[in-house]
């Protein structure tokens, strides 16, 4: 059977279409629609793996040099005999490789759910946050321009209290992003209060108690409003409880431990084989091993400045956006009217 024919320019088109889908599913095509920054693939590679290789370099180091020393003895075997532990070494050996990639399977699998959990919530903010910045500007009743202008406030509030989560995640200080987003007498109470997003949800709650009693909103639309409004706090705790329940330390102690003996009695095993080469091959295993293991670590902890956190400042951005969209809209709306 003869394959289709197609005139030269779906042909182009079809090349140019299948070009496309290859970026698409590149490294730094990809790291930009995740992070938002623009970088080549080589660029990406050190970044994401940077901050991982500064904390294992001293393991590989010690590894290497302890390789060498390996190396030494096995060399000079007549002069200094290195201790063997007959055929069981090699018996140790596989013993540990099974227990420590269960282990690390499960370190890996443990930390990579709580930043995919992390992201979720996250996306559940965005949403809420249009709902919620939605249902303020069209459910609440206008009577005056000055009705209208308290709305878009507390509309900004919705922004306010996503860029509040964030920093608060990070355990940082309130900060300038949010001046723009509220009055500066919010701002002086925000900066003095302990739990600044709890804080903004509580003026949103009692905007919405105010707009009630001016029956600006009936009942009904009231608690869906106010619903939307626990919907926000109920992903903070999400988040909060993600930061502040780590996977046990002991594990991670522990985990540490096997690594280190484990790395100890390998090249043991491996001189006798591998004689100089030990070095380098220790050097690839120890980047492996405690390269996966930390991993875990910089996972477990979603929401800071790393390259491999969830990018926050970009989710803020989005559900800034979208928040002023709304209120344009709803003032060109207005304006029409």
């Amino acid at each position: 059977m003869t394959p289709p024919s197609y005139p030269k320019k779906q042909k182009s088109q079809m090349i140019a279409s299948s070009k496309k889908s290859n970026y698409l599913r590149s490294w730094k095509q990809k790291y930009h629609d995740y992070s938002g920054k623009r970088l080549n693939w080589f660029q990406v590679i050190l970044l994401l793996q940077g901050s991982i290789i500064v904390n294992i370099i001293p393991w590989i180091g010690f590894f290497s040099v302890y390789s060498l020393i390996i190396s030494l003895l096995e060399y000079h075997e007549k002069h200094i005999p290195l201790p063997r532990i007959s055929n069981g070494l090699p018996n140790i050996v596989l013993s540990f490789n099974l227990v420590l990639s269960l282990l690390l399977i499960f370190r890996t699998n443990a930390a990579n759910e709580r930043h995919w959990e992390g992201r979720k919530l996250w996306g559940v903010l965005v949403n809420t946050s249009r709902n919620l910045g939605r249902g303020i500007s069209i459910i609440i009743e206008e009577r005056s321009v000055k009705d209208r202008l308290e709305k878009e406030k507390i509309i900004r509030l919705v922004t306010a209290f996503a860029l509040a989560m964030k920093l608060h995640l990070r355990r940082e200080p309130v900060n300038a992003e949010l001046i723009e987003l509220m009055s500066s007498l919010h701002y002086s109470q925000l900066k003095n209060t302990n739990h600044p997003p709890l804080q903004i949800a509580f003026w949103i709650e009692t905007y919405l108690q105010d707009v009630y009693h001016r029956n600006l909103v009936d009942v009904y639309q009231l608690n869906r409003l106010q619903n939307l409004v626990d919907d926000l706090v109920d992903i903070l705790g999400g988040c909060e409880r993600i930061l502040k329940t780590p996977i046990p330390l002991v594990y991670s102690i522990f985990l540490k431990q096997l690594l280190i003996i484990y790395c100890l009695i390998l090249p043991i095993e491996l001189v006798s084989i591998f004689k100089w080469w030990t070095i380098p091959v220790m050097i690839v295993i120890s980047l492996i091993l405690f390269g996966i293991e930390e991993i875990g670590s910089e996972l477990e902890n979603p929401f800071g400045h790393d390259p491999n956190d969830l990018p926050l400042d970009m989710i803020c951005d989005t559900i800034s956006g979208n928040i002023e969209d709304l209120i344009t809209s709803a003032s060109q709306s207005y304006e029409e009217v």
